[in-house]
């Protein structure tokens, strides 16, 4: 805090009849500014304005004049690189900085990359061509996580076999899918005589309730745990139908026992008029491990005769030709012969008495006459 001698003035004017106290106090104060004034002048180089003598320096010169300059650089240094890059801080050598530099801006955080499960990174190329796909959140529940979009499944000798379409499961179920077709499905095409060649997929994900009722429980199918097959394709054509009676009934007992061994649930024909045509499969889960297989293997259609006749064959001569006149004339005096009786043959007895009845039948309209003696 400094004081000034006008200040003092304006707080203590003697209006021209100052006292010898009032005298004394001032002359006391200006001895102890004094001091102040030499400690203030010895400080900054220009003394400030505390009489009214003299102009003060601005605070940023004085500021300026105490930063002390630095000295000359030795004649024995070595001298500096033109152009070499400043050093780095021996801290930061080897180590990406953390904070963001004046030219280049702060990257946004980007989220961490989901680690793949245990199945993910079971089902290779070499098994299935499976891709993941993100994870689905619909409504009511549907949808999944560790989804795939199986798209064809690799058999050991890799051969492909065609998912028509493709089908978004959950990785286990694409992953028992697979198994099913290269461990159970080769070895009964093998019989055939033909490889697999596509897998008819009738259904997948779909977001709906069980056999698409409104308000029924929620489907493995939108759960993207479920897949509907009606049959399997050889690459010579042949379609194998799980459900066709016309197919061996031992075939379908076949893919009946290795399809209740691999999955959860199977419903097929007898289980309800919605499975008739195609086979139900999933992996549901429930309590003690239970299981649900419901699939009757009709017998085969009995052998009936076609509705149709046969087609005419080609050599046979067109239906519109008519018989000879000759043939039809001799055919029409063969039959007259045979419906009438011969001339020397008696006609017979049963006839020759129903004529005499009829003659000694008396007439209805004739009276009748007494006898005379």
């Amino acid at each position: 805090m400094t004081f000034s001698l006008p200040d003092f003035r304006r707080k203590w004017s003697c209006r021209g009849y100052m006292s010898a106290g009032a005298a004394m106090v001032t002359a006391a104060l200006g001895l102890l500014l004094v001091p102040a004034e030499r400690a203030e002048a010895r400080k900054y180089p220009v003394p400030l304005d505390v009489f009214g003598l003299g102009t003060p320096r601005p605070r940023a010169a004085v500021h300026a004049a105490r930063i002390p300059l630095p000295k000359p650089r030795p004649a024995e240094a070595p001298k500096a690189l033109e152009g070499a890059p400043d050093e780095a801080p021996p801290e930061a050598e080897g180590k990406p900085s953390d904070q963001p530099s004046a030219d280049k801006p702060a990257e946004a955080a980007s989220p961490p990359k989901k680690q793949a499960s245990a199945c993910r990174l079971a089902l290779t190329e070499e098994i299935a061509i499976a891709p993941s796909i993100p994870d689905i959140r619909g409504p009511g529940g549907c949808g999944g996580e560790d989804l795939v979009r199986l798209e064809a499944i690799v058999l050991p000798d890799k051969h492909k076999v065609t998912v028509k379409p493709a089908a978004i499961l959950r990785c286990t179920m694409a992953s028992a899918i697979a198994d099913w077709v290269r461990k159970d499905m080769v070895p009964l095409a093998a019989s055939f005589g033909s490889p697999i060649s596509d897998l008819d997929n009738f259904d997948s994900f779909e977001c709906r309730g069980r056999n698409r009722v409104a308000g029924a429980m929620l489907s493995e199918h939108g759960k993207a745990n479920a897949i509907d097959i009606r049959a399997i394709k050889l690459a010579n054509g042949q379609s194998i139908g799980l459900t066709d009676r016309a197919i061996s009934r031992e075939v379908r007992e076949r893919v009946l026992h290795s399809v209740c061994a691999r999955f959860s649930t199977v419903l097929g024909p007898g289980s309800d008029w919605y499975h008739e045509d195609h086979i139900h499969l999933d992996l549901a889960q429930r309590r003690n491990d239970y299981r649900i297989c419901q699939w009757n293997v009709w017998d085969p259609l009995p052998q009936v005769a076609p509705l149709l006749p046969a087609e005419r064959p080609e050599e046979a001569p067109p239906r519109e030709v008519a018989a000879k006149p000759e043939a039809k004339e001799g055919a029409d005096d063969e039959a007259a012969e045979r419906s009438s009786p011969p001339e020397d043959k008696p006609a017979p007895k049963q006839k020759a008495q129903s004529s005499k009845s009829a003659t000694n039948k008396p007439a209805a309209n004739k009276p009748a006459t007494k006898k005379r003696r």
